[in-house]
């Protein structure tokens, strides 16, 4: 294996090892030692490659929703697949909802999780809603229902809301985050 490959291959251990500790310690508890325990690696590997705690949790928190492209649904659709994606999201992996318990905790993952937000959810909201200066608000309320129940589901896991199945909590979650992006404003 060249130096190339096997640093690959280190990055990537220290990544995986990272994304998990995160969302099952979260930020603060979180070590270095840890990490690189859990990778199979020295401590001065996880420095070399990304230098502190801080520039860790930012390259094991880059993320992608992979968000649908809404412009071609119906716009009474567009609340169910919104919630729909989400949930699919954040049942693939850790890594959303390591970055949710996080951000709960800890300015810098609130600020990762504005950011994500920000820069992934706000193009799409000001593609379906009415007046595109108001998609922020927009935004922002649908966030506030999805990371809602991603917070009672995944990391509360309050019985009623983990208990039920994602066609539940379409058909109660999806109009409301419709009526956020797509309806009049009042």
């Amino acid at each position: 294996m060249t130096t190339a490959r096997r640093s690959d291959a280190t990055r990537a251990a220290i990544l995986d090892a990272a994304r998990e500790r995160f969302a099952a310690d979260g930020y603060e508890r979180a070590t270095i030692r840890a990490i690189a325990r859990d990778a199979g690696i020295d401590p001065s590997m996880v420095m070399r490659y990304y230098g502190n705690k801080e520039g860790l949790f930012a390259a094991a928190t880059t993320y992608e929703l992979e968000l649908p492209a809404l412009g071609g649904l119906p716009a009474r659709h567009v609340g169910a697949a919104l919630v729909t994606h989400f949930l699919e999201r954040w049942e693939r992996d850790d890594v959303l909802t390591g970055l949710l318990r996080v951000a709960v905790t800890n300015e810098a993952g609130a600020e990762r999780m504005r950011q994500l937000f920000t820069d992934q959810l706000l193009p799409v909201a000001a593609g379906v809603c009415p007046d595109p200066a108001d998609a922020p608000r927009r935004a922002g309320l649908a966030a506030s229902q999805i990371l809602g129940m991603a917070l009672t589901r995944y990391i509360v896991a309050l019985g009623p809301v983990a208990g039920m199945t994602r066609e539940e909590i379409v058909a109660w979650l999806g109009p409301t985050v419709q009526r956020y992006l797509t309806a009049e404003a009042p």
